[in-house]
């Protein structure tokens, strides 16, 4: 197709290197590259572990800036994709589905492949990633494994966030929006100075999204959202050294969600049709709610040789999913899951202050969480007959018969984990060489206490016989438990020819935890139900309650690039990444409600990526992204059923790893005209595109969203009081999908969002 087209002249860009991100501010050199303060678009933003000047570093990374984030109306990590190469994080389900891919790696749910940190903070629950930023200021993907500095589930990168200052910034922030599908948000923020050194900032927030997609079993939309929330920050610097921040923030979000398409054959039954392909029609409410409160405490103290931090932080999560789990209008079954999690985290950093020659980063890092989750399912009528009576009604001798219209399955859990680990970076500069190593040492505990419990009164009839009544009673409590010690070491070695022009290669392990399929327990309960129903003895459960870490090696050569007096900056990778045990979330074969997660034997995914910033002339800006990526699976077997019924040994060697993009390309071009009028200032004409696909979504690799673009433009007006923007996305009305499952055998998708416009103000008094 238009593959070729595309792909060509952009690896002939990444040869000739490449850029900072879309819009990426950079500061000037500096030579603290563990721990930089340092004011960046009038903000100062304190980099705890990695110093801000990823350009003389030794990383694939992007830095988006503030006046990027604003144009581009970045709210949240998920606007992020694409726009990042080989940075993918599709908009489906509820803000509850936090997945990003990165280079090939990724995971539908439980453990992320990507960390996040707001404020040097690290945001322990992937479920909360998807969240407003208001007024983030600087915004940094580090692709490639970070596990050394930050630890487990870090294997693809991290995201760090950086909100602004109010001893940098004074003044107050308005910002209202309305758009298509009935969508508004508003924002209202103060930075003051309450001493010289003392400084306070109240922000406050709110979203409404009327939604996109309608229910035509309801008549409503399914995908409607409101969320709001706020976060008090606080900063003192003392003359002595001494800095201390605290930022509390919350949110509380009330969501639909879920508009899943089925796709396949009509479903008639008994000559009326359930639902017909394409459709959105479900009959059971399903929503999404969540609360969140958390507080994060960093304290420095800077001394002429060294300096000590401390990031301490609790974080609390309350939250709520309700589904329709088989999508149609006939009652087959629902999903509760209600979950609260507490949690804590303390992170200490030492490091040196003189680091010309030779600078080191000694940490230690400790966790605790404790987890509850309420997830009971409720088998209505049809399933009950389909799924329990269809499966147990195999002779004609025995009919087994149920009177009651509902059958709950109840689960609940208990989680807690910790974890503790103690890490080392050593940093030597031998001329134009910089050679760095670090090692760490992560260890984690980690707990699943069950209790499954269901009641089923019915009815058995021996050869036409009288039918009599029988009774199955499980209550069932049990634990599992697994402990993981890894050391994940990292080595570079970067060669620069200046401080903004470089190569490096480097070699780094990367670590993503194992887990639990708590999802996986109503199939459980399912089978255990119909094997007693069928023989009488208990049902020995299989091997499926947990799955297993993953690991990386990550191969990397790379370089950052600057000429013609940095209008033209960029930067570019070229990458191995081996990969064991990686977690790949499946559909068990069958009529089956759940999913799980499970390890492939082994992985490899490799490519390039590149970003390129051209500023011919100061009105002028034009920025490229493009990743690639060929991502397999090198061993990984399964056994499935036959038309027969009979098991039959598979592999999918050589095929392409599910839901990660083979390629990522943003292209946008920024032109600012000078009006000349001292009341309406600039006027900004901003056009774009962004692309991603092919994308696997089964591990057969016979469905897939073939590569797909999205058209965006904006007019804006531009002062330094106060912006307007008139904007619209996928303006071309391009078609494609987001997201692929599989419910008791029927198959889904979600759509992406249709063609939008809308209408942005921000006031800065």
């Amino acid at each position: 197709m238009h593959r070729k087209s595309l792909v060509i002249p952009l690896l002939l860009l990444a040869s000739a290197a490449a850029a900072r991100a879309a819009g990426g501010n950079g500061p000037a050199p500096d030579t603290e590259t563990a721990d930089t303060v340092i004011v960046v678009d009038k903000v100062q933003v304190t980099a705890i572990k990695q110093g801000l000047v990823l350009r003389s570093q030794p990383v694939a990374a992007s830095i988006v800036g503030s006046r990027a984030i604003e144009r581009g109306r970045i709210g949240a990590v998920k606007n992020l994709s694409q726009t990042v190469p080989n940075f993918h994080a599709p908009d489906y389900g509820s803000r509850m589905t936090s997945s990003i891919y990165v280079r090939g790696l990724g995971a539908r749910i439980d453990q992320p492949v990507i960390g996040l940190n707001i404020d040097n903070v690290p945001v322990l629950n992937k479920d909360n990633f998807d969240t407003e930023l208001a007024d983030a200021e600087r915004i940094e993907v580090l692709r490639g494994p970070q596990s050394t500095l930050y630890g487990r589930n870090t294997m693809g990168g991290v995201v760090n966030v950086y909100t602004l200052s109010p001893l940098t910034y004074e003044g107050v922030r308005l910002m209202a929006e309305y758009g298509s599908g009935d969508s508004y948000r508003f924002r209202a923020s103060s930075y003051y100075k309450l001493a010289p050194d003392l400084g306070m900032a109240v922000t406050g927030y709110y979203t409404h999204t009327g939604g996109f997609f309608e229910n035509q079993c309801t008549g409503e939309k399914c995908d409607r959202e409101r969320l709001g929330g706020g976060r008090w920050k606080m900063q003192w610097r003392s003359r002595r050294g001494v800095r201390i921040d605290n930022t509390l923030a919350f949110s509380v979000l009330d969501q639909g969600g879920y508009p899943y398409a089925y796709v396949g054959e009509d479903i008639v039954r008994d000559g009326k049709t359930v639902i017909r392909n394409g459709e959105i029609a479900y009959n059971d409410p399903s929503s999404y709610r969540r609360t969140t409160v958390s507080d994060g405490l960093t304290v420095r103290y800077d001394t002429e040789k060294y300096s000590v931090s401390s990031i301490t932080s609790y974080q609390y999560s309350d939250d709520e999913m309700n589904l329709d789990q088989d999508f149609t209008p006939e009652s087959w079954f629902t999903l509760r899951q209600a979950r609260r999690e507490h949690a804590l985290t303390e992170d200490i950093v030492f490091r040196s202050r003189d680091g010309r020659r030779y600078g080191w980063l000694f940490g230690a890092f400790g966790f605790y969480r404790h987890g509850t989750m309420d997830a009971p399912v409720n088998f209505k009528r049809t399933g009950i007959e389909e799924l329990i009576l269809g499966n147990a009604n195999v002779s004609p001798d025995l009919v087994y018969t149920m009177d009651a219209d509902e059958l709950p399955l109840y689960s609940d859990f208990r989680m807690p984990s910790y974890g503790a680990a103690l890490y080392h970076e050593s940093r030597l500069t031998l001329g134009r060489w910089r050679i760095t190593a670090g090692i760490r040492a992560d260890y984690e505990r980690t707990r699943l206490r069950y209790h499954s419990k269901a009641d089923m009164s019915y009815s058995l009839s021996v050869n036409g016989g009288a039918p009599f009544p029988l009774g199955i009673a499980i209550d069932e409590t049990n634990e599992i438990a697994h402990s993981y010690t890894e050391i994940l070491p990292k080595f570079s070695a970067m060669y620069s020819f200046d401080e903004m022009r470089n190569l490096y290669v480097s070699i780094a392990r990367g670590y993503k935890a194992g887990g639990f399929n708590t999802q996986m327990f109503s199939d459980i309960l399912q089978e255990k139900i119909k094997w007693q129903m069928a023989s009488g003895i208990p049902y020995e459960e299989p091997d499926l309650m947990s799955y297993k870490p993953e690991y990386s090696w990550n191969y990397e050569l790379g370089g950052h690039f600057s000429c013609m007096d940095g209008a033209v900056r960029g930067d570019f990778a070229l990458f191995y990444i081996d990969v064991r045990d990686q977690q790949i979330t499946v559909f068990p074969e069958g009529q089956t409600t759940g999913r799980m997660m499970t390890n492939a034997g082994r992985t490899r995914s490799l490519g390039a990526e590149a970003a390129l910033q051209v500023s011919p002339w100061r009105q002028l800006d034009i920025n490229l992204a493009y990743g690639y990526t060929d991502a397999r699976f090198v061993k990984y077997e399964t056994t499935v059923k036959d038309d027969a019924g009979t098991p039959v040994r598979i592999s999918y060697k050589d095929n392409r790893i599910p839901y990660a993009p083979q390629h990522t390309l943003s292209a946008n071009a920024a032109w600012t005209v000078a009006t000349g009028v001292t009341w309406l200032g600039d006027v900004v004409l901003q056009t774009g595109v962004r692309c991603a696909g092919r994308i696997w979504w089964n591990e057969e690799n016979s469905l897939s969203q073939p590569f797909y673009a999205l058209a965006d433009a904006s007019v804006r007006f531009e002062h330094k009081h106060y912006s307007l923007d008139i904007w619209g996305r996928n303006l071309g009305g391009a078609r494609y999908d987001v997201f692929y499952f599989k419910s008791i055998g029927n198959e889904f998708v979600q759509r992406g969002r249709p063609r939008t416009f809308g209408i942005t103000l921000n006031i800065n008094i």
